[in-house]
């Protein structure tokens, strides 16, 4: 079975994170700055086989899109072009940041180790995935 990669897109950094080949566990692969997003998206699916993106869709507390989604929008279609055979789809975010932070703080990472926002996009990543895992 092919993989599911899950994306925290962000303006400087973006992180990604994967299901084993049977789609049981998410785990985060790696942060990755934006503008290499698709230059590493390519190299990591000719190395391992993805059926399916999922993209984090931030959204307000009133379920309307957030300013980050204007970035997001021409993200998508970049992506959709240079990969049409693998299907997108958008998995609500909100609270995956604090989430992130929260399972930081749960797992007695230092303080100091908590400031790496590289690490909170891979875990809030690895969320989203869990999010759509637990939803199919």
């Amino acid at each position: 079975m092919a993989r599911i990669l899950a994306i925290d897109y962000g303006m400087k950094r973006t992180g990604i994170a994967v299901t084993d080949a049977l789609q049981i566990i998410a785990s985060a692969l790696t942060t990755v700055n934006t503008n290499e997003l698709l230059t590493f998206l390519n190299d990591y699916t000719t190395k391992e086989p993805v059926e399916l993106f999922i993209v984090g869709e931030p959204k307000q507390m009133d379920n309307t899109a957030s300013e980050s989604e204007a970035l997001i929008v021409p993200f998508l279609k970049k992506l959709e072009a240079q990969f049409p055979n693998i299907p997108i789809q958008r998995v609500d975010e909100r609270f995956t940041s604090k989430m992130a932070f929260q399972s930081m703080i749960d797992g007695g990472l230092k303080k100091n180790q908590r400031k790496n926002k590289a690490l909170v996009d891979e875990i809030s990543a690895t969320l989203i995935l869990q999010s759509y895992l637990y939803s199919k």
